[in-house]
């Protein structure tokens, strides 16, 4: 079946089994999908971790988690799903785990990728065909719904935080003395999930001076907790004294503080999708993966990106030796990027 036509569905599931910004990427689906069908149950299967992305969504009727532990728990979740009489699952992971989901909820309906040309098409009713494999990651999921019959156009990532959120990073923004600072805010973003995605800390100390004493600008270190280490190595190296709030706010708060921000400058990764959905301009740091697909979507972006293809590989570790790619990124030229970003920023903030 590679086209199930314009069915009227009521009970839809969607899968996408990543990490963060993978789930906010997917966001469009859920909005296309509402369109479409105002009156479905729209149901999202995600890891856990990253159903913080879909609190809020207006687009969405249930956020599940999968089930990850023992063989038993595992059974059992998917029953549950089977039960629930899904008459159409959209598998966005292109993965093998989340077709056999797919399958074992026994939906008439089976729609996902298969890229790399594996046994898990079988499991679907229909694969989705991508116009191309470099698309970005938001046109290559919209893609799959072609195959209901629905004609997508393109989207913007959707990430909604409440009044409650909110407060409390204004909150802290008066305790830090930055509310009512006509200092700009400017978020440096210097952890990434991999290590060969991240930019040289002493670049990024070094980037901090010299932006606070162009633009005379507040610098906030972002990150999680994992990362806060890193932010406070970076801060412990500079003399504008930048704040790290790495791990002091949850998802959404950060998402709160960001939106707060004149720019936004950092590596690949979650973070810099949320600011980028957001509205915030984006200056982002590529290395080893492709801006094309993967670049923020959403807000004024830039992407500094030196063209070394490294997906032919993508090794936990750089195999030139050196993380080059990352490394071929100069202070100078972010530091001229952000520049011109921050100067267009202001402007703004002042028309």
């Amino acid at each position: 079946m590679s086209n199930v036509g314009t069915m009227d569905y009521r009970n839809i599931l969607v899968i996408k089994l990543r990490h963060i910004g993978d789930v906010l990427l997917a966001t469009p689906v859920l909005r296309a999908l509402r369109d479409a069908y105002p009156d479905a149950r729209v149901t999202m299967l995600v890891n856990r971790g990253t159903e913080t992305v879909l609190a809020h969504n207006p687009d969405i009727t249930e956020v599940l988690c999968v089930e990850k532990g023992s063989w038993e728990a595992q059974v059992k979740f998917v029953r549950g799903l089977r039960r629930r009489a899904f008459d159409c699952v959209i598998d966005l992971t292109d993965g093998d785990r989340s077709a056999a989901i797919s399958l074992a909820t026994g939906a008439p309906v089976r729609v996902g990728f298969n890229a790399e040309h594996r046994w898990r098409g079988l499991l679907y009713s229909a694969v989705a065909k991508p116009r191309s494999t470099d698309q970005h990651r938001v046109d290559y999921d919209l893609c799959a719904l072609r195959n209901l019959g629905l004609d997508p156009k393109p989207g913007t990532p959707a990430l909604h935080v409440s009044q409650a959120e909110e407060q409390a990073v204004e909150t802290w923004l008066q305790g830090a003395g930055l509310l009512s600072s006509r200092e700009p805010l400017l978020l440096l973003q210097p952890g990434a999930r991999y290590p060969m995605k991240v930019w040289p800390p002493e670049r990024f100390a070094e980037l901090a001076d010299r932006l606070a004493d162009r633009f005379a600008c507040r610098i906030l270190l972002g990150g999680d907790q994992r990362e806060r280490e890193i932010a406070e190595q970076i801060a412990r190296n500079t003399r504008c004294a930048p704040k790290v709030v790495a791990g002091k706010f949850s998802l959404l708060q950060f998402a709160s503080l960001v939106k707060r921000c004149a720019l936004f400058v950092g590596n690949d990764g979650g973070a810099m999708h949320i600011a980028a959905a957001m509205g915030t301009p984006v200056l982002a740091l590529f290395g080893p993966t492709y801006p094309r697909r993967w670049g923020p979507r959403g807000g004024p972006a830039q992407v500094i990106y030196k063209g070394l293809d490294c997906r032919a590989c993508y090794h936990p570790s750089c195999l030139r030796g050196d993380d080059s790619c990352m490394r071929q990124i100069s202070v100078d030229e972010v530091f001229g990027a952000a520049g011109r970003m921050l100067e267009r920023a202001i402007a703004r903030a002042k028309a």
